[in-house]
């Protein structure tokens, strides 16, 4: 018996020394793979860095800040897919199980991205670079205002942007070439968005003492020397005078003389050559799901009828007597919702709405950013086609957080969506999400700073619908701001379809918002142009609403008293944007945890 017992404790000791040794060479190589994946994806963003430096000035990577790449360039789109394709190559060399949790949240990130980025080029974007709504003449007038990424404190910065200036010159002449090749071969944009660019890019060839990009030489700080005040409004003077005014008049001559004649009458994408497999590209691009356009239209009928039937009730609570559509009316035109005079009157309207929110922020998350903000006016040169945005701050804070709201007339300003407007943009909405994310220094930076709309839109818009929570919409009419928030993204899941893939027509789809929701015919015209422009983008909003709500739900059910609506918060932002397969993935582990 000794000898048996003797013979099985060796046994055991040796199986538990070569097991021991087992998990120690499995723990060992699983930090190897951590430790080289990475250095993988320090090396790409490092690598990223230098192929997009206008993404690095927005992170506050200011190595690159002189650089304006010409990116609609052969030279560049092909250094571009080499680019992806390494690192595809090199992701691909990783076995996703033997990463960490983090690491595969990571890995899963990284090869969606890249395979997504490679397929993009099929669709020669380059051939329809700017629109009404973004592009590169837009972005330029920002950078250059000194209000926006750009920085505008050093002589250095002053100067980087002077080479910034030439790079600048060289893209536009060759997006001009690039859409002619495109009018030719049936890539260009409906007429009516053509006609939209034209005031937009006129109003940057002004004379110089009032062109925009003279706005950082009339904020010279007082720390220069005169002689260098003296230099560099001499180089302001000769680059925008002979480089960026002739830039913009070139461009303008182009799109009115030869680019808006020959605009298409079709509002949809699918009018392009491979235009309907672009569209079915670009919704699995911003909705980061594989739905049909079916499957998103219906959803949005459906959509649609329930936020109606919520609208009814709002409109019998107030008291008013007509239809829905006579109630949007006296939303939009009484002036009793008129209630600011000045641009500063809304600013601290917002202002007040932050105060509003303070007390009940603690109940709903545990985590908070430590990033600046900050409520300013868009300006003025873009604001009368601009909509309320959010910027993102720098990552070392030199830049706050910015939420943009546009006041054409503060006199008309509609406060009745003013609080679920600052819920989605700003706080707990953008600023959150894109600050926490940023802040959370265990991630990898090419997620820290990373963007998919089904995610940050999604997360925003759900926000909207915590206004009771926040101690939002005690007035009905802010309610009823927010349903018509809520039905404007539902609206999307109509109209952005319908529009790309049904045949409908810019008019229909303007008809059918206006039928449906509270904005007047401008603000539907806006949108629906704005759709036509950036096919499917409209679509992640009320896609990843919708998902966060459904996995709230699903643990709300499963956890009962255990569950947090704090810490489901928390577990959604802290390891920021994710295409929305990957963020159920990971927070149905989380909800095991929990159990």
């Amino acid at each position: 018996m000794k000898q048996a017992l003797g013979i099985a404790l060796l046994f055991s000791t040796c199986f538990m020394a070569c097991n021991n040794n087992s998990t120690s060479a499995t723990a060992a190589s699983a930090s190897n793979d951590s430790a080289a994946i990475n250095r993988m994806f320090d090396n790409y963003w490092e690598d990223r860095m230098k192929l997009y430096p206008l993404e690095a000035t927005t992170a506050g990577d200011y190595r690159y800040n002189n650089i304006f790449r010409n990116d609609v360039s052969v030279a560049f789109i092909n250094d571009a897919k080499q680019f992806y394709t390494r690192y595809l190559d090199s992701i691909n060399t990783f076995k996703p199980g033997n990463l960490n949790d983090n690491d595969r949240i990571s890995y899963d990130i990284f090869k969606r991205e890249m395979e997504m980025q490679l397929e993009r080029f099929k669709y020669h974007e380059e051939l329809m670079p700017i629109n009404q709504f973004w592009g590169t003449q837009i972005t330029f007038g920002q950078l250059g205002s000194g209000d926006g990424n750009q920085p505008f404190k050093t002589v250095k910065d002053y100067d980087d942007f002077l080479g910034r200036i030439d790079g600048f010159a060289t893209w536009t002449d060759t997006a001009i070439s690039n859409m002619r090749r495109g009018m030719n071969e049936g890539y260009i944009l409906p007429r009516s968005l053509i006609v939209k660019m034209v005031p937009q890019v006129k109003a940057l060839t002004v004379d110089v003492k009032n062109n925009l990009f003279y706005s950082p030489v009339k904020k010279l700080p007082d720390s220069f020397s005169v002689a260098e005040k003296t230099r560099l409004t001499d180089a302001y003077t000769k680059a925008i005078t002979e480089k960026i005014i002739p830039s913009y008049k070139k461009l303008t001559d182009f799109i009115e003389k030869e680019y808006l004649p020959k605009g298409r009458s079709s509002s949809g994408i699918d009018s392009i050559p491979g235009g309907k497999e672009y569209y079915n590209y670009l919704i699995r691009y911003w909705t980061t799901t594989n739905k049909t356009p079916d499957e998103i239209y219906e959803t949005g009928l459906k959509e649609v009828e329930r936020i109606k039937t919520e609208m009814e009730k709002i409109k019998t609570q107030t008291g008013f007597t007509g239809d829905l559509k006579a109630f949007f009316n006296y939303i939009l035109t009484d002036k009793k919702f008129n209630i600011y005079k000045t641009p500063e009157d809304v600013l601290n309207g917002f202002r007040a709405i932050q105060a509003k929110e303070e007390p009940y922020l603690k109940k709903l998350f545990g985590r908070f950013p430590t990033t600046k903000f900050e409520i300013r006016r868009t300006e003025a040169f873009r604001e009368a086609s601009a909509s309320a945005e959010y910027n993102q701050a720098t990552e070392d804070g030199s830049r706050p957080g910015i939420f943009y709201t546009p006041i054409p007339d503060a006199k008309k300003f509609n406060y009745t969506g003013m609080e679920t407007l600052f819920a989605h943009e700003a706080i707990p909405g953008h600023h959150y999400q894109i600050s926490l994310q940023q802040e959370n220094k265990a991630l990898p930076k090419f997620r820290r700073f990373s963007w998919y709309g089904a995610y940050g839109e999604g997360w925003a818009l759900y926000t909207e619908s915590l206004g009771s929570e926040l101690g939002l919409y005690t007035d009905p009419y802010q309610k009823m701001g927010n349903l018509g928030d809520e039905m404007h993204r539902a609206i999307r899941l109509v109209v952005d379809v319908a529009l790309h893939t049904k045949g409908w027509s810019r008019e229909k789809a303007i008809e059918y918002m206006m039928a449906n929701e509270q904005i007047d015919e401008h603000g539907a015209t806006a949108e629906i142009e704005r759709y036509m422009a950036i096919p499917a983008q409209a679509l992640s909003y009320k896609t990843g609403a919708l998902k966060i709500r459904e996995l709230r739900a699903k643990y709300e059910k499963q956890l009962g008293a255990k569950f947090s609506i704090a810490a489901f918060h928390d577990e959604i932002l802290k390891d920021g944007c994710m295409p929305l397969d990957v963020l159920e993935r990971k927070m149905d582990a989380w909800a095991e945890k929990q159990k």
